[in-house]
């Protein structure tokens, strides 16, 4: 028999099942069912390969929603590890296995959490949904945007939103995300003509011609961002250009950029000044844009303020809220109206050899959560 508390007895449950991305293996099932045993109704959204859920208790607002994923990255090779990434371990308070911090303690926290509320306050008000995908850590084209799509068809709106993504760095509730930085980014293809190194006159070297503008685009001073945002940020990711051999120019440069802004611009007014320096430099060019998400913000207001008064009250923390980091599921609901804030584990191992959490951590985000419901919802 396990003496584990129910908290990193379900979050075992969870890590064992390897649900790579898109694969769930069953974890939302199991979550569905802790779920349904106290009121909730399931419902299953599949979207091509993606299994998606959504379970609501309740049918007025306010809608409080936990929102997460069940998928993981790979774990690599598995020889790298200590413990096998499927097979969770508990070494000296830590839990280790794939999804420990990224997002399964969190699921598990949440649904504990959840049935401990419900027991103690069966006639809350409002509602408590999940949202919970299998295709965070993929393409996230068929999950939670998938799923908001169909809610907003319906008209069946998220009110308060806690997204269960390890947001914390050195102990649980210490930084919580209460907005993300827009994301766009810009694929381009600079065209010059190929020829002989010994005949500069009969070539167009990319190479030379992109070097000025990709420069001043580098140094662009977008925006200086606000009390929220830092300044949005220009970084190249990838540039390739040439044949292999040394007397031979190429003919075309492909250089992969990424934006990451703040409120303070929009991602037309980007494409457009990115255009503007291109087209400075007289270049022969095309560029093909990947939308990866809009820039959103949580200010004070009733989620945040419970959320920062649950954590100060579980253990002591005053906490930070910030916007840095990459890109949440978050950014699908946000646009929504609904008020969306990140709380979870330390973020130290995630997507690396060895992921763990601190069990002790799981614990207090287990009374976070409760007492965040309790503030809202009572």
């Amino acid at each position: 028999m396990s003496n584990d508390s129910e908290v990193i007895a379900l979050a075992k449950d969870l890590m064992a099942r390897k649900s790579v991305t898109p694969l769930d293996e069953g974890c939302q099932e199991l979550m569905g069912n802790r779920l349904a045993a106290v009121g909730f109704n399931n419902e299953e959204m599949e979207f091509e390969d993606t299994l998606n859920l959504w379970s609501r208790r309740g049918t007025e607002h306010p809608v409080f929603c936990f929102a997460g994923h069940t998928d993981v990255v790979p774990s690599g090779p598995e020889s790298k590890w200590n413990t096998h990434p499927f097979e969770p371990t508990i070494i000296d308070g830590w839990l280790y296995g794939r999804g420990a911090a990224d997002m399964k303690g969190s699921l598990a926290a949440m649904v504990v959490a959840t049935e401990k509320f419900v027991k103690d306050y069966p006639d809350h008000k409002g509602s408590i949904a999940y949202l919970i995908t299998s295709d965070e850590e993929g393409p996230f084209i068929n999950g939670t945007t998938r799923v908001i799509d169909t809610l907003e068809a319906r008209n069946e709106k998220i009110d308060w939103c806690i997204v269960g993504e390890p947001s914390s760095t050195d102990v649980v509730g210490d930084i919580v995300k209460n907005g993300r930085r827009g994301s766009i980014t810009g694929d381009l293809i600079i065209h010059g003509v190929q020829g002989h190194v010994a005949y500069p006159e009969m070539v167009k070297n990319p190479i030379h011609l992109a070097a000025p503008a990709l420069a001043e685009l580098s140094q662009e001073v977008w925006d200086h961002g606000n009390e929220y945002f830092p300044p949005t940020s220009f970084q190249l990711s990838n540039i390739n250009s040439g044949t292999g051999a040394t007397n031979v120019v190429p003919g075309e440069l492909h250089a992969i950029f990424n934006l990451r802004y703040s409120t303070e611009i929009n991602d037309q007014v980007i494409m457009d000044r990115v255009n503007a320096i291109l087209t400075k430099y007289n270049l022969d060019y095309e560029i093909k844009w990947t939308f990866n998400g809009k820039p959103f913000i949580t200010g004070e207001g009733k989620l945040l303020n419970s959320i920062l008064d649950a954590i100060e009250e579980t253990n002591g923390v005053k906490c930070k809220p910030s916007t840095a980091g990459g890109t949440s599921d978050g950014r699908f609901i946000a646009p929504t109206g609904a008020q969306v804030v990140e709380l979870g584990p330390t973020n130290a191992t995630i997507h690396k050899v060895n992921e763990s959490v601190r069990c002790e951590d799981l614990e207090n985000l287990v009374d976070m959560y409760y007492l965040t419901l309790k503030k809202l919802l009572t």
